[in-house]
Order: structure tokens, then C-alpha cells, then sequence
């Protein structure tokens, strides 16, 4: 059963799909590509990748189902349906990723492309630490982490309730380290969103 707090972020984006990718079409300066580019460049192809929060099919899947060998997770319904239709070569599964399992030393690379900002905090720790073990030796962790000491957080967002959560850069990098990685590339980065300016922690880590 799933956390209460993952299931508002299921639920909500249930129900603001059309809202949600409207929404994103307007952010200005969005990194992603660039970290995705990041990511590819030191992956062998159809490498085994995992996106972790894949939504309804982003440019970012449908380039990571072209090259390796993907699969998506996302507690959505909606938002699978969408995926499956805009990425048939990928795998989805419907589930918490703060709960799905991989074999050990199976996978060559984690992609969560602004999908850990709606991990309750308490679950981060855990949630790396299974990744740690997921990932094959030099494995590697693509992430967007929230930048802000940010407790449990639930309220209205883009017409439904959503569920936020986050530490700041400092605890982030212990995190990361104490689970077992190595930074690789790690930088605050700021772009706008549609209310105005947003902040994440991107990180690059390998096992």
C-alpha cells in the first residue's frame, strides 16, 4: 500500500493532466535537456534505464526509449495511458517508485526528471539507498532534488492537491554520499516557471 502522501501526488496528477502539460509548455529555460544529454553521452547503447516519475511522455522518454532499452514508472493512471500511446517502445509500470523494485545490479542508469520533489522527505534516504542497489557497478543517478529546506507540504496546485517535499543542497549531497554515491556533476539551477522563478538541485552521481 502506498504512502498516503505519494498517493495525493497519483490523484492529483489524475486529475490535472491537460492543466499540468499546459502548464509545462510555458516554462522558459527548462535544463533537462541538458542533463538528459548528460546522462545519454555516458551510457552504451540500449543500455538498461529506469525513469523514475516518467509521467505522460516526455521529449526526455521518448529520447531515453530511442536509445536504451527503457522503463518508466509513475503512480498516475492518466498519465500512463499517455506514455504508453507516445512511447510504445517503452515498458511502464504503475506503481510507487518509492516501492517498486528492480534486481540488484541490474539496471545501468536512474533518470527522475523533477519527480523527487514529491518524495516525502522521511522516504529519501530509503528511496537512494535502493537505487544504490539497483544500479550495476558505475551505474549512474540522474536527479532534479528540490533546493529548499521544504517539510511535508500539501495544498492546491494547478487546479488539484498535490504533495511537496525537500531538502536543502547540503543535506541533499549528504544524502547522496551516505547512500553510496559519488557526485559527478552537481549545480543549483534556476529557471522560470509560469508563477516566476524556480530553483533544483540537479545532480549527476554514479555508484
Amino acid at each position: 500500500m502506498s504512502d498516503p502522501r505519494t498517493r495525493l501526488v497519483g490523484a492529483g496528477y489524475d486529475a490535472m493532466i491537460d492543466t499540468w502539460e499546459d502548464w509545462v509548455a510555458r516554462i522558459e529555460g527548462d535544463p533537462r535537456a541538458e542533463w538528459r544529454d548528460e546522462l545519454v553521452k555516458r551510457l552504451p547503447g540500449g543500455a538498461q534505464v529506469v525513469e523514475l516519475g516518467c509521467g505522460g511522455g516526455t521529449a526526455e522518454t521518448t529520447l531515453l526509449a530511442e536509445r536504451f532499452r527503457l522503463t518508466g514508472v509513475d503512480l498516475s493512471t492518466e498519465q500512463l495511458c499517455r506514455a504508453r500511446r507516445r512511447v510504445p517502445g517503452a515498458e511502464f509500470i504503475h506503481a510507487d517508485f518509492t516501492e517498486v523494485e528492480f534486481e540488484a545490479g541490474s539496471i545501468d542508469a536512474v533518470a527522475a526528471f523533477y519527480s523527487f520533489n514529491h518524495v516525502p522527505r522521511d522516504l529519501l534516504p530509503g528511496l537512494l539507498a535502493r537505487i544504490l542497489s539497483w544500479l550495476v557497478p558505475n551505474g549512474l543517478l540522474l536527479t532534479a532534488l528540490g533546493a529548499h529546506d521544504t517539510p511535508d507540504w500539501a495544498g492546491e496546485w494547478l487546479g488539484a492537491t498535490m504533495f511537496f517535499s525537500g531538502y536543502d543542497p547540503e543535506t541533499n549531497r549528504r544524502l547522496l554520499t551516505d547512500a553510496g554515491f559519488g557526485l559527478l556533476r552537481d549545480e543549483l539551477v534556476t529557471f522560470q516557471e509560469p508563477e516566476g522563478p524556480a530553483e533544483f538541485h540537479w545532480v549527476l552521481a554514479k555508484r
